[in-house]
Order: C-alpha cells, then sequence, then structure tokens
C-alpha cells in the first residue's frame, strides 16, 4: 500500500523533504540538521521551527514552551509536529559549520612503507569530521563534515545513554551514516582503503561499537569495555574491502575517550619536562594534565551551556546566533553569524555578554543581575536571563573545579604549566579574554592557545603510525569520587570581581 506523502519545505535552507501525512517530522528534519536536545519529549523546546506557509495545530507541549505572541506568530515544536497538508518551516538557525582541521599530516612517518589511502574520523557528539589520507605521503585528500544522525534521540551523551537503555538502536543509524560518509569522501576510490580509524568519546565509542553503557549510567561512571575495537566492513555494512582494518581506539577511562587520547598525541603532552595541559570545552568537558613522567585526566558534567544548550535563547554557532560582544562607544555590539538580525545565542556570545556584564557591574560576582532585573539586555531581542547566568555559572565552575583538583593530584602549581590548549568548537572559538573575565581559566593569558579540533589531528597521527606512540602512565581521576570537588566546585561558581566600569548595558 502506497504511503500518503506531503511536502515540507525548509527555509532559507531552500531544501524539499517528502513526510507521511500526519506522520512525526524528526527523522526528515534531523537529516538536515534539526537537532531534538531533549530526544524529542517536548520539553527543552529546542526544535522549535516557525510555519511560515500552511498550518500546525497547537499541541500542549507548544503551549508550555511558547507564550501565546510566539504560538500566534506561528511557533511550534517540531518534535510534537504532525502535519497534515504541506508546509513551509523556518529552520535556518541550522546551518552549521563544523571544525574540522586543515593541518597536513607530521612529516616524520614510520619508516614502514605503506600503500593506499585510510580514512581518520572524530565521531563527536554533535558534529562528525573526516578525511581521507594518502597512507604513504600523509596527504589530506579530502574533507568531510555533518552532524550526528543520533541527536534525534537527544544532543547531549546522558539523554543518549537513556535512550540506548529504553531500548533505542543507536548503533545502526551511526554506522549507516558513517558508510554513507565513507563513500562520497572515496568517490569512486573506495577500493584502496586499507585503513579507518575513529576516534571520540566513550559514549560514542560504546554506541558505535554495540557496547552497553550501562555501566556510564551511574556512579562510578565506568565501563569494562575501554578497549580498542576492531571490525570488519561486512559487519558495519560497510561496501569496502574485505581486508581493510578498522579500528575505534581504545578509551582511557570513565566518560574520557579516545579523542582525548588523539588530542594528547596531537599537542605532544607527555613528551616533555615541562607540564602542559588539554582542555576540551563542551557538554562533558575533558581536562588532562601531564609532562613525560605521567598524565592525569578527568571528565566533569559542564553541562549544556558552552553549547547554548540550556540558555533560554540559546542556539549552536549557526545563523543568526550572536557569536561576539564587545563594547563600541559605551555600549555592547554583537557579531551575529550570517551577519542577518539576532535570533538567538551560542556559547561564546553568552560567555562574552557575561563578561562585559561584570565589567560594568550590570552582573554581580555572585551571578545575580544587579538592581533586581530578571535580565541582562544584550542586542535586539536577545536577552539573557537569570537562569542562564546560573548555567553557566554551573558549566564554568565544573571546569575550574576539575582543573584544581588535578593540580593538586600531581601536587604542582598552576606556575609550572607550560602550556594550555583549548580543543574543540568552543575551545577554539571563544574569547579567551572573556573566558578569564569569567573565571573559566584561571591563567596567565600567555600560557593559553587554540588548539582546534587535536582529535582528528590526533586521528590522522595514530592512522599513520603502526602503533600508539609511546606514553607515559595515564591516570584516569574521577572527580565524582574525590569529596573535594564539592567544595573547589562551590569555590568557582562566583565571578571574579570586577575590574572595569563605565559600560552600558544597553543595545546599540
Amino acid at each position: 500500500m502506497s504511503v500518503d506523502l506531503i511536502r515540507i519545505r525548509l527555509e532559507p535552507l531552500s531544501v524539499e523533504v517528502d513526510v507521511p501525512r500526519a506522520g512525526p517530522l524528526v527523522a526528515a528534519l534531523a537529516a538536515h540538521g534539526v537537532e531534538f536536545p531533549c530526544g524529542g519529549s517536548g520539553q527543552c523546546g529546542g526544535c522549535g521551527v516557525r510555519v511560515l506557509s500552511g498550518s500546525l495545530p497547537v499541541t500542549e507541549n507548544d503551549r508550555q514552551i511558547f507564550s501565546a505572541d510566539d504560538l500566534c506568530a506561528g511557533w511550534r515544536l517540531a518534535c510534537q509536529a504532525r502535519p497534515e497538508n504541506p508546509l513551509v518551516l523556518e529552520c535556518g538557525q541550522w546551518n552549521m559549520e563544523i571544525l574540522a582541521d586543515s593541518e597536513a599530516a607530521p612529516a616524520a612517518l614510520p619508516s614502514r612503507e605503506r600503500s593506499g589511502l585510510g580514512i581518520a574520523i572524530d565521531l563527536g557528539t554533535t558534529t562528525i569530521a573526516a578525511q581521507l589520507i594518502d597512507l604513504r605521503s600523509g596527504r589530506i585528500l579530502g574533507v568531510e563534515t555533518q552532524l550526528n544522525p543520533q541527536s534525534v534521540f537527544g544532543s547531549d551523551i546522558m539523554s543518549r545513554i537513556r535512550g540506548a537503555i529504553d531500548g533505542q538502536d543507536l548503533t545502526t543509524p551511526i554506522r549507516s551514516s558513517l558508510g554513507q560518509l565513507i563513500a562520497r569522501l572515496a568517490g569512486g576510490r573506495g577500493s584502496h582503503i586499507a585503513k579507518i580509524l575513529l576516534v571520540g568519546n566513550t559514549v560514542m565509542h560504546h554506541l558505535f561499537s554495540g557496547l552497553s553503557v550501562e555501566p556510564l549510567a551511574h556512579v562510578p561512571f565506568q565501563s569494562p569495555d575501554l578497549d580498542g575495537q576492531r571490525f570488519t566492513p561486512d559487519v558495519l555494512g560497510w561496501d569496502l574491502p574485505s581486508d581493510c582494518a578498522i579500528c575505534f581506539a581504545r578509551c582511557i577511562g570513565g566518560f574520557v575517550g579516545s579523542d582525548i587520547l588523539a588530542g594528547i598525541v596531537s599537542t605532544g603532552i607527555g613528551g616533555g619536562d615541562r607540564l602542559a595541559a588539554l582542555i576540551d570545552l563542551g557538554t562533558n568537558g575533558e581536562i588532562v594534565i601531564g609532562d613525560r613522567h605521567g598524565i592525569v585526566c578527568a571528565s566533569t558534567a559542564a553541562g549544556p551551556a558552552f553549547e547554548a544548550g540550556a540558555i533560554r535563547m540559546g542556539m549552536r554557532a549557526v545563523t543568526g546566533a550572536i557569536a561576539y560582544v564587545k563594547a563600541e562607544e559605551g555600549r555592547l555590539a554583537a557579531t551575529v553569524i550570517g551577519g542577518v538580525e539576532p535570533r538567538g545565542i551560542c556559547g561564546s556570545g553568552v560567555v562574552d555578554s557575561v563578561a562585559m556584564g561584570l565589567y560594568t557591574g550590570a552582573i554581580l560576582p555572585s551571578g545575580r543581575i544587579a538592581a533586581g532585573n530578571k535580565t541582562f539586555p544584550i542586542v535586539g531581542p536577545v536577552v539573557l536571563h537569570q537562569s542562564d547566568i546560573r548555567e553557566l555559572q554551573l558549566a564554568k565552575g565544573a571546569i575550574a573545579a576539575g582543573f584544581r583538583l588535578l593540580l593538586k593530584n600531581r601536587a604542582v602549581s598552576l606556575g609550572e604549566i607550560g602550556a594550555i590548549y583549548l580543543a574543540g568548537a568552543f575551545g577554539n572559538y571563544v574569547q579567551v579574554e572573556s573566558a578569564l573575565r569569567i573565571g573559566l581559566l584561571e591563567t596567565p593569558r600567555s600560557l593559553i592557545h587554540a588548539a582546534g579540533n587535536t582529535a582528528l589531528r590526533g586521528a590522522k597521527m595514530l592512522l599513520l603510525a603502526d602503533e600508539e606512540p609511546p606514553l607515559p602512565p595515564i591516570e584516569h581521576v574521577s572527580l565524582a569520587a574525590d569529596p573535594a570537588f564539592q567544595s573547589e566546585f562551590g569555590e568557582c561558581m562566583t565571578f571574579p570581581a570586577p575590574t572595569l566600569k563605565g559600560i552600558s548595558s544597553s543595545a546599540p
């Protein structure tokens, strides 16, 4: 029996999708980058779309999320929508730039002769980046990026864990999607691919590999399945030579996965006499401190504030998002991605805004908005609410406390650190001065370096190596089990005292 399909147009992406009449929109919209942070339960409002043409009935979840004015303007939750007729929907905020790595592979390759092609893949919770590599020369031949299709189950790793425990299949979608990405990347050269190496956090490692994530759902958040996993193309359903070696690199411990192992390799932490640190800022913040004598690492649940997932007007770093905020002639001015009118704010914009509020005194070191105000205006219609500032305090407090405890674990002081590398998309785009101003980082500015996608760069290095390069002992520290964490966390929740006055917080 044929399915009655209706056409949905997504603007300003200018793409059209066909969906079953009265059927869900989730799968069709997810394929074009729309994310469903709460896994489609209708509770977070993160998948809001606006009806430009046609009509969608208002659901009870819509009424709980949107104001009466928003509903009249056509805003609906995509996860709850069941269209009966053709629609035009506004969802242009999902034009998203994904951080890859343009650096050539290292010149110093192992001496063994090799031939053929390889693929390095950074499998992130939100985004995926892959590169096609000539295994003999190390030259990058192609790059492919896309959003992780598992986003329909939730934007953060705990949502994915809950989905898997509840019986949802999160393994098949990611294997299938990566198979298609590899086919695009190979471009007819699939028969020459000899080796594929994947890196990712522990949850991505387990879900791709078909391993149980149940041990990661509760304290002490430790899994017995941290080893590297090997696969054949037919097991994964990938159209590649039968002798193609496919490996997901090993995890370190807890929520510290092979993406951090790759970051350690790419930054050279563990190879020198001077201590260095790596901080990967995201929903799950990972911290590494080490030298050639040993490495300690930990993960801390920073929450979604760095990616604006818990911010009322928050959105990813996409078209319409305020990315940077600065002072111009005594007022706040914003850089908006895409050069359009602002409709929300991403993580780097949140950090900038709070930093400016602290400078002006409009936000107090306690995190309260001064004079009893409920909102802090930024530019145009975009404001921060008191709860938004609290979310940022939770995130920055967790990272700062984790860093302090790792220093104590190594029995070293901050003055002994020679360099701090900020990794990941947020770490690459956040203004370091603003991060220092809010107390996210507690270190001299000269030590901090934006390191880009260290996971993908390290994956390339591991791909080209015959085996994992020698590293000093790596100790995983469970912050959840450290009785000192809560007291450190409490201390790190407040913001540093202001040092600059005289900038108006009214928008231009």
